[in-house]
This record gives C-alpha cells, structure tokens and sequence, in this order.
C-alpha cells in the first residue's frame, strides 16, 4: 500500500474511470463510487465535527466510527470482499441505545440547529442518509453484504441522538419546530 500512495496523481483518471481495489476500472459516475464518495465525505465532515469540543466518550466514539467507515469505504472498493463486521453495527446499537436513555424524550420535531457542534452531527447525520441511499441503490444493483447499509442506518440514528447530547453539553436544548399544533397548544395554556 505504502508504494501506491507515493504518487497521489497517476493520470489514470484523465479518461473519466477510477481503480477499485481489486484492480477493475470503473466509470467514475458508477454507483459504487457515489456510494464511495458518499462515504468518505461523511467521514470527513466527522473529521470536521471532531475538531470541536466534545465529551471524551462522544469523541472515542466517533473516532472508532471513522475507523469503520473507511472499512466500510474499503468493502465498497472491492467487489464482494467485507471488511466491516456485524460487530460494528452492534456497537452503534449500543451507543444509540446509551444516549438516547439519558435524554428526554421528544414532543415535536426538532430543527437541524442549536450549538455548533450539534449542527456540525446534523450535517453528518444527513449525508450518512445520503449515502445509505446510496448503498441502497448500489444493492438493487449489485450484490452487497448487509452491513455497510445496516451500518449507515444506524449511524444516521446516532448522529440525530449526539446532536441532543451536544446540544445539551453546557446547558443547551433542542431547537424545537414551531408547528401550527405547538403554537395551539402554547396560546391555550
């Protein structure tokens, strides 16, 4: 790996194809490398996120979730081989169900807004929808293992969640959707 990465502009592209891992060239407006792109800029709007204060548990997290998503980058640039594990899915299972127990639960939709780094995990949390869509339609297409699509369903889950706990790290709260039912029900109390 390390020779490949000595010459970063190979030329190889000029002709609108890309490599895959196994060494197959594919045109660059294929399926699977939107789902690649789609994946390695969740990845790097987490790197983004990561730059702000967060808790230390928050932070570990996310730094293991940008290890498995460049597996899972890895899976989808190698036809039919897996590199992201049931395991990895469990885990976000776990964290999923760890923060959303602490937090209250929800009486309306709540705005992509509130601190920055909430903000920040609700970019993330849409363009992980943006590439499990992705996924999805390179599966309809295309054999595929269920955890790369299993993986940024619960991702994008969790995302939504750590926007809460974010929000409410120095005494925040959600920005919550002023709807015709909420604005009723404040103007009849």
């Amino acid at each position: 790996m390390a020779n490949r990465l000595t010459q970063i502009a190979t030329r190889t592209g000029d002709n609108g194809t890309t490599g895959l891992g196994d060494n197959t060239r594919v045109s660059k407006d294929s399926l699977r490398v939107h789902a690649m792109g789609d994946v390695d800029e969740l990845n790097s709007n987490i790197g983004v996120l990561l730059c702000e204060e967060l808790p230390d548990g928050v932070r570990t997290l996310l730094v293991d979730v940008q290890h498995q998503l460049f597996n899972l980058g890895g899976e989808l640039s190698i036809p039919g081989y897996e590199l992201l594990k049931a395991e990895a899915v469990a885990q976000l299972d776990a964290a999923l169900e760890g923060h959303n127990a602490k937090l209250p639960r929800l009486a309306e939709f709540i705005l992509p807004a509130g601190s920055r780094a909430a903000s920040l995990a609700h970019v993330c949390r849409t363009v992980a929808r943006r590439a499990e869509r992705t996924v999805v339609a390179l599966g309809s297409a295309e054999a595929l293992k269920d955890a790369p699509r299993q993986y940024l369903n619960r991702l994008s889950d969790l995302l939504f969640v750590l926007s809460r706990v974010l929000n409410r790290m120095n005494g925040g709260d959600d920005v919550y959707w002023k709807s015709e039912r909420m604005q009723h029900a404040a103007s009849t109390d």
